[in-house]
């Protein structure tokens, strides 16, 4: 039997402003709360499935044989696309990130959101963007809201199945000339991946309910900020939901520290651009890198800034981005 179409896909990855931080249902990578990214053009993830007649699925990831674990992982990913589409066949998957994988930078975002695009579509499945969203979340939480481009709010959802518990694009949020600005800290994984680290915090933090209490009110306010294009307050409720998630997760018992000097010398760089009256706003997802928003004109300022910093390795600039999209099937 030949293999079949070879289809490519891409998608960049997306930073939480409101974040999403603990599970309803693992399995079905469920989220406990709601959430709410930006999409980012610059940096993500490109994708290449076919279905062929191997013994198993094989995965290449950054040019070279990926080990047994994400290799299964994908593989289980997989299974759910053939099984929708009624084969059997195994996959040939080579996928390239131009974020660092499992670093905090969201790659499994891109990565899933890729992946499921790209399986489908070499699987005859023609889904709509809810479809995608709601199978890409499977692979990862945070990949529902990369399908969709720019602000994206993802729900919580409250069906057992998980079916919405997907993304949606916010529109009135389309053309705002925002930058967001990543401030690299560390090279290498964290030492602790996002599931086990949410589990974690939900099983020992004492602060876990207060911050799952907490999300609605700032899903509320960034959607709010979105639709007024009011940056302040955008950056206030992207501060505070990234202090609440680290603060539940350094009251787990062992704590779970992701920063390190750089990522509080960050940002306090941050905090001391805005003093000086450019407005600027940090978040920080599951590992030590500062992402701060900023307005487009002032982005090269901010990068300088920070690229000062002691243990800064580098800044990159990104703008919003669009969503996941096949570029090649043939």
């Amino acid at each position: 039997m030949t293999a079949s179409k070879a289809v490519t896909a891409v998608a960049g990855t997306n930073i939480a402003l409101v974040k999403y931080w603990g599970k309803r249902d693992v399995a079905l990578n469920l989220p406990a709360t709601g959430s709410l990214s930006l999409t980012l053009d610059r940096l993500g993830t490109r994708t290449t499935v076919v279905f062929d007649d191997g013994e198993r699925d094989r995965l290449i990831l950054d040019g070279a044989p990926a080990g047994d674990a994400e290799t299964a992982r994908v593989s289980a990913f997989l299974d759910r696309v053939r099984a929708r589409a009624e084969i059997a066949r195994r996959a040939l998957v080579t996928t390239d990130n131009s974020v660092p994988t499992a670093a905090g930078l969201a790659s499994s975002a891109s990565g899933f959101a890729a992946l499921a695009l790209a399986a489908a579509r070499a699987a005859g499945l023609a889904l709509s963007p809810a479809e995608l969203s709601a199978l890409a979340r499977v692979g990862s939480g945070s990949a529902a809201r990369s399908i969709f481009g720019g602000f994206v709010e993802m729900a919580r959802g409250e069906r057992p199945d998980g079916s919405d518990a997907i993304a949606h694009a916010l529109p009135e949020g389309d053309g705002w000339d925002v930058r967001l600005v990543v401030a690299i800290t560390a090279s290498g994984p964290k030492a602790m991946g996002s599931t086990a680290a949410m589990t974690h915090t939900a099983r020992t933090s004492p602060f876990h309910d207060a911050w799952i209490a907490s999300v609605p009110g700032d899903l509320a306010a960034a959607r709010a900020a979105i639709a007024a294009r009011d940056l302040p307050a955008l950056g206030a409720v992207a501060e505070r939901s990234a202090l609440r998630m680290h603060a539940a997760a350094m009251a787990a018992d062992p704590a779970i520290i992701y920063w390190n000097a750089a990522t509080l010398a960050a940002i306090a760089c941050v905090r001391a651009l805005r003093a000086a009256g450019t407005p600027a706003f940090f978040t920080i997802d599951a590992g030590p890198h500062v992402k701060t928003l900023c307005h487009a004109a002032d982005a090269d300022a901010v990068a300088a800034a920070l690229r000062a910093v002691p243990g800064v390795s580098d800044c990159l600039i990104a703008a919003p981005g669009p969503g996941a999209r096949v570029v090649e099937a043939a």
